[in-house]
């Protein structure tokens, strides 16, 4: 064991679909466990290979969610399916399962099952509103939830008023770090027991979404769901030849920003000149600077801004991002070869794990049932069983 692969030798069987899970389980593969990615071998395998535009077996959303794992297409709906199951669960160590609530315990491996088996699986369910009271059953993805906490609301147009989902997976991705950090403290745990001693992690993208928007959520709460105007001139502003973000939070910001666009005649106006006087007056300070704003270039101002210390940062696209010459500098992304995509696929390397490269298994993506015949040939099964349960699509192996 080292920095590099603090779970190396642990066996997780990952049962999740969409983003959450499989994001869980994806942290857990980069520290070096061997996760075992279970899929239905029909329809595509797991439903997030086929969100948005698919490259062969794969969307986007899989490249991220299957990286370092290994993939095994089971048909949990037979009994033959089930029975392989079980024997993968065998001296497993994490069990992470992301179905519907009461799914899970009709395919017979709720909790109780499969720790009487293994007592000392941690085993880890995420769910959209949790496994219990009235909205239990009620399917759930990130943009319901963002609905529902209070994000979408927070999220109002500039020009249109109305509320905006965020468009990324925000809820997903922040709940598969709280399920990984949740994983691993208890594996820390139990590696001290003499007797290991496994529990049950309940995890809800609605729980996840609370955690995410913990500061808004009580900044609402005690202003009694009307947020306090800021007092700064903060926000994205057009310039001539772009778009800037700038964000102030220190009442001493405001001189320094004045000279950055050389209008010190708003520091001294008295509508202005207090902390208090620019939130009163927000909207008549805003009619002022935007088109001092939109005369200068984005370079121009991030120059001035930067130079007196007032945050600010050009609005990129994506694809602006990735040229910029702080993430080279950095080295935050990887450029990965993936199946099914002739281009290389932009990778954010993992923090505290060495960079990701191409050709190696922390870097690569399966497809469905890639690893199906490896698995099940470490698990005892031989050649003329495989072959069987191939043909009679138990398993699923690539189609080509």
């Amino acid at each position: 064991m080292d920095y590099s692969a603090a779970f190396a030798g642990l066996k997780v069987i990952d049962l999740s679909g969409g983003v959450a899970g499989p994001s869980c389980a994806m942290m857990m593969a980069q520290h070096g466990a061997d996760v075992i990615k279970i899929e239905t071998p029909h329809n595509g395998g797991d439903w997030s290979r086929i969100l948005g535009r698919t490259y062969g077996d794969h969307s986007a959303f899989s490249f991220y969610g299957t990286l370092g794992k290994r993939a095994l297409a089971l048909d949990l709906k037979t009994q033959e399916g089930k029975d392989v199951l079980w024997r993968l669960i065998q001296g497993a160590d994490v069990f992470i399962e992301g179905f519907k609530p009461g799914t899970i315990q009709r395919y017979g491996f709720g909790y109780d099952a499969v720790s009487a088996k293994e007592p000392g699986i941690i085993y880890y369910s995420i769910s959209g509103f949790g496994q219990t009271g009235p909205l239990a059953a009620r399917p759930a993805m990130d943009p319901v939830l963002q609905a529902f906490i209070g994000i979408v609301t927070e999220n109002k147009g500039e020009h249109d008023n109305h509320p905006h989902r965020i468009a990324i997976s925000l809820i997903d991705m922040f709940s598969g770090l709280l399920g990984f950090q949740a994983i691993a403290t208890s594996l820390y745990v139990r590696r001290e027991q003499k007797e290991k001693q496994g529990r049950f992690i309940e995890l809800s993208l609605m729980h996840g979404g609370a955690m995410l928007s913990v500061i808004r959520l009580i900044a609402n709460y005690l202003e009694r769901g009307t947020a306090q105007r800021t007092s700064m001139p903060n926000g994205v502003f057009n310039t001539s030849n772009g778009q800037i973000n700038i964000t102030m939070v220190r009442p001493t910001d405001w001189r320094p920003f004045c000279e950055s666009i050389e209008r010190m005649d708003l520091h001294d106006d008295p509508r202005f000149n207090t902390h208090k006087g620019r939130g009163d007056n927000l909207d008549a300070l805003l009619d002022l600077i935007r088109p001092v704003i939109k005369s200068r270039s984005t370079e121009w101002l991030s120059e001035r801004l930067t130079a007196r210390g007032i945050m600010n940062g050009r609005v990129n696209s994506y694809e602006e991002f990735l040229k910029e010459e702080q993430v080279a500098a950095t080295g935050i992304m990887a450029w990965l070869a993936q199946p099914g995509i002739a281009e290389l696929v932009p990778m954010p390397n993992i923090p505290g794990l060495p960079p990701l490269q191409s050709g190696t298994k922390r870097a690569h993506a399966p497809r469905v049932g890639e690893h199906s015949v490896d698995v099940l040939s470490e698990h005892g099964y031989n050649e003329a069983e495989i072959a069987d349960m191939i043909r009679r699509q138990v398993i699923g192996v690539p189609k080509d």
